[in-house]
């Protein structure tokens, strides 16, 4: 019956405006903190599988131009690191991101690897410092999407620590995906950047650019 109940609120919570969301995590009072917890965990990984085609773009575009586990890994480590950092600032109020011009600024980030995976033919050691102050303004926008959520206020740090938790394993999802279907069987063939890397680069460059003009256009 918990079971059902927390997948009714996981649907409710992702298709429902602020207002019943909110009136939503009244009900979550009345559930364990176990239960809580499970139900942010859910919410933070469906955060980015399926519905963060923004965020999945970012990853992939770290993966396309060095499409290895370790070194992929290490860049989602530092975006991990600065993510958490600014969406807990925001959660609790420490700071209070204008969320149009945060959403904004994430398209432009995917603009900007993309971009760089087109014109660069190695991975760059500042790409790490580059990903972790992108990793800052993602950071925000998972503030943003959490604070129409909302938290409950008997397991509120746990559940904002799963929601990122959930984030992350979404995050991970995405480059394992990756590896298997191109990654591991491409990505060192000599045809690997002239068919994957800058194709797919130059798409995603195209569709966050779209993203920026019409967000731009909200601010």
């Amino acid at each position: 019956m918990k079971l059902k109940f927390s997948a009714i609120l996981v649907l409710s919570f992702l298709f429902s405006q602020p207002i019943f969301a909110h009136a939503i995590v009244g009900e979550l009072e009345k559930m364990s903190r176990t239960d809580t917890a499970v139900l942010y965990l859910k919410l933070g990984y469906q955060h980015i599988v399926p519905l963060g085609i923004d965020h999945i773009l970012f990853v992939l575009s770290l993966f396309l131009l060095s499409p290895k586990l370790k070194t992929v890994l290490w860049q989602a480590t530092a975006f991990t690191v600065a993510h958490s950092v600014t969406l807990s600032l925001a959660m609790f109020n420490v700071i209070t991101p204008n969320s149009y011009m945060v959403e904004a600024l994430i398209a432009i980030s995917i603009i900007f690897v993309a971009v760089e995976n087109i014109f660069a033919r190695k991975l760059k050691a500042s790409r790490i410092a580059v990903v972790f102050l992108f990793g800052l303004l993602h950071g925000m926008g998972f503030a943003n999407a959490l604070s129409e959520l909302g938290l409950p206020q008997n397991a509120y740090l746990i559940s904002l620590v799963m929601f990122n938790v959930g984030v992350e394993l979404g995050q991970i999802s995405v480059i394992v995906a990756a590896f298997f279907l191109f990654g591991k069987w491409f990505g060192n063939k000599p045809y690997y950047r002239k068919y994957f890397v800058i194709p797919m680069s130059s798409i995603i460059a195209i569709i966050a650019f779209y993203w920026t003009v019409e967000r731009l256009l909200l601010v």
